[in-house]
């Protein structure tokens, strides 16, 4: 069979554990015999992080903006066990945080719906996406330990001249720790027009939610952009449409979602969409079946799963033992990023087998074959799930190919 052909490469990102190994296989088994498959790969597994001083992720992300679409494998973001673990040079960021900065770009993230796994929320009749900053907050802060007797002070200096000064804390009686959180004006609203636009071009109703109660300034700033972006750029074609945009308390938002029927885009700042979107792609069944793309505002695409490396699964693997680790997710930012690859390209052989093998992932499951994770959730009249290895479900998806 003559293979499709691609005119531009993607940017090839590989990672780490259980889901390095998932990568290879999803490659050989399901895209190399089809697509002559043209990328430019990056390796972000830890030790090549390490051993490039993190470079290699800076090196990846600008290879994004050039090429304009990126697929990135799982990656493990060490803490101080994972150091002495791999016996690291230091605590490396997230090399997912790193992307993100350098693309200033949104997440967006939605449940891949399967006929037969019920979501474990009875009441969810259609997807939940989530839309996750990709700037600031948490993952760009800078941190430190405070000493008794130590005072911490937020300076605001202008020219070299500090012209603000407020006092965080004063460690008189204990010792402690610090952070300090920033964002900026042009990065929410990039955010802002990133989510009005895809909830139009997906036809959902936008939920915002943040704690302008508590934070009068840093939460209250993202409230006061997004209406006055709603307001300006997006209310007439939100009204046309029949859609509405709703701003309220980030715990109201999760009241109010749990309660609902889906068919909405829940807008997060940086930390709740890591939190929320887990618990979503959870609630919808399995972790892997998340599907997650980074899109800057000019337009560049990083496809990537919503999980982590699958550590325990990677050890039983390495033991030689058969691991029935789902690569839904995986696979699913494969199909993304070569189905926009086409499209970009205007390659209409390559759109054609994304789509195809996005049918063939689905069929398979419903018709009862899955890793081991799906089937306790499954639920189809007059069908036995199967439970399968990982590498025995991705042949079980060429056959339906």
């Amino acid at each position: 069979m003559q293979k499709i052909a691609m005119q531009t490469p993607l940017v090839e990102m590989d990672g780490d554990e259980m889901t390095r190994v998932l990568w290879r296989w999803i490659k050989e088994i399901l895209i190399e015999p089809f697509v002559d498959l043209k990328t430019e790969y990056y390796d972000l597994g830890l030790e090549n992080r390490d051993k490039t001083q993190d470079e290699v992720t800076r090196l990846s992300a600008e290879a994004t903006k050039k090429y304009g679409v990126a697929v990135k494998c799982a990656t493990i973001t060490p803490n101080a066990q994972r150091v002495k673990e791999y016996n690291l040079k230091q605590m490396w960021k997230s090399p997912n945080g790193t992307i993100r900065r350098i693309l200033d770009g949104t997440v967006f993230r939605s449940p891949i719906i399967v006929k037969g796994v019920t979501p474990y929320v009875g009441g969810w009749k259609s997807p939940i996406a989530i839309a996750r900053h990709a700037y600031g907050d948490v993952y760009g802060a800078v941190e430190e330990k405070c000493e008794i007797g130590e005072t911490a002070y937020l300076v605001i200096c202008k020219n070299g001249k500090e012209i603000k000064r407020s006092l965080i804390h004063d460690f008189d009686k204990s010792s402690g720790i610090v952070q300090g959180a920033h964002n900026t004006d042009s990065s929410i609203k990039a955010f802002a027009r990133s989510c009005f636009n895809y909830a139009l071009a997906q036809k959902l109703p936008v939920w915002f939610g943040a704690k302008d109660t508590v934070s009068k300034i840093y939460d209250h700033r993202f409230k006061d952009i997004f209406n006055e972006i709603y307001s300006a750029e997006y209310k007439q074609d939100f009204e046309k449409a029949g859609l509405y945009y709703m701003y309220t308390l980030i715990d109201d938002v999760v009241a109010r979602v749990v309660r609902s029927e889906g068919g909405i885009l829940w807008v997060c700042k940086n930390y709740d969409g890591d939190v929320m979107s887990d618990m979503v792609a959870t609630a919808y069944g399995s972790l892997g079946l998340m599907s997650s793309v980074l899109v800057s505002p000019d337009n560049k695409y990083e496809y990537e799963a919503a999980h982590g490396t699958v550590t325990r699964h990677y050890y039983n693997h390495l033991k030689g033992e058969e691991t029935s680790t789902n690569p839904i997710a995986t696979l699913w930012a494969w199909i993304g990023a070569l189905g926009k690859r086409g499209e970009l390209d205007k390659n209409a052989a390559l759109v054609a087998f994304a789509q195809r093998l996005e049918r063939a992932v689905l069929t398979t499951v419903e018709s009862g074959f899955m890793t081991g994770d799906l089937v306790p959730l499954f639920n189809a009249d007059g069908i036995t799930p199967q439970k399968l290895s990982s590498k025995k479900f991705l042949e079980k998806i060429a056959e339906k190919i």
